[in-house]
């Protein structure tokens, strides 16, 4: 018999079960506080959605409350101010993951594009992101994604040059992720209505699921977080509890297995709701005011939770 108790909690995360609420808070704040490899920014402020213009000033108010706590930030767009956020994020020693928004509109697609190739050369982007989930929302064929990224490979030969989407889209689809570069697969546990329990353990597999497809390419964890309220799914609960235990044992597991991630996201964006529902307002670090929201008063507060069955 071999039986290892660190070995189990290292899978479940079991070692924050038992936490009382400040316990976690006080934990959450040291992780924190610790750093972690990258995190998804969030640049749209109160009233504001996709297809705004976003300011100078709001960017280098949010860059300036994220920058002590990550070493990269990754930036969705290269258009309607959106530009600006890696060349800020280089100005204040920040390391880049720039993507170009790609969907139906031809038009917008080749401004996104010229964007990213354009911020590659100037020495702005260190990694480049050519699409976000179009082959999920059935924006793009394969054929006309890998044109695009055919198209930035043979302009940006500086920099890896990648495609994001879940996981399981590098599996299914072979030929983009032979185009790629890089893999930057997108981990999210809650989606797919696993427990907290077990979120962990989720996610390990979903990162070695994207591991094998891409055949000793990096893979990079571009997206994964826990909401903090709204309704959940299945077993998938959100909550402020659930939230940091979540962020936890991914940094933990970051920093343990040397993993690269891009926790989602830096401060919630009420827009979101739109396309997610209510929980989509609630993935942040920061709410949507940019104040902390795991270790202030109001986070110590029980928030009901509604199960979507």
């Amino acid at each position: 018999m071999s039986y290892r108790a660190d070995k189990i909690l290292a899978l479940s995360g079991g070692h924050l079960q038992n936490k009382t609420a400040k316990g976690l808070q006080n934990i959450f704040k040291r992780v924190l506080n610790n750093g972690m490899h990258g995190l998804c920014f969030s640049p749209y402020e109160e009233g504001q959605k996709p297809g705004d213009q976003i300011t100078e000033k709001q960017i280098r108010q949010r860059l300036k409350i994220i920058k002590p706590y990550t070493k990269w930030i990754r930036s969705f767009s290269c258009t309607e101010g959106n530009e600006l956020i890696p060349i800020i994020a280089k100005e204040y020693g920040i390391k880049t993951l720039v993507g170009a928004w790609l969907g139906k509109d031809i038009k917008k697609n080749n401004k996104e594009i010229s964007g990213l190739i354009k911020l590659a050369k100037d020495g702005y982007v260190d990694i480049a992101a050519v699409g976000n989930e179009v082959m999920y929302r059935g924006d793009l064929t394969e054929e006309e994604l890998i044109k695009y990224l055919q198209e930035v490979k043979s302009k940006i030969t500086n920099v890896p040059v990648g495609y994001v989407d879940a996981y399981y889209e590098f599996t299914q689809r072979p030929k983009i992720t032979e185009t790629c570069d890089i893999i930057l697969a997108n981990c999210y546990p809650y989606w797919e209505g696993c427990s907290i329990e077990y979120a962990l353990i989720y996610m390990k597999d979903m990162y070695n699921q994207a591991l094998k497809a891409a055949n000793g390419k990096k893979v990079i964890i571009t997206e994964t977080g826990w909401p903090s309220e709204g309704k959940g799914l299945y077993g998938a609960l959100p909550s402020y509890e659930n939230a940091m235990k979540y962020f936890i044992n991914t940094q933990h597991w970051s920093q343990e297995d040397d993993i690269d991630i891009f926790y989602f996201s830096s401060f919630d964006e009420s827009w979101k709701v739109g396309s997610e529902g209510d929980v989509g307002a609630f993935w942040g670090l920061w709410d949507k005011h940019e104040q902390p929201k795991f270790y202030s008063k109001h986070s110590l507060s029980i928030k009901k939770i509604k199960v979507f069955l």
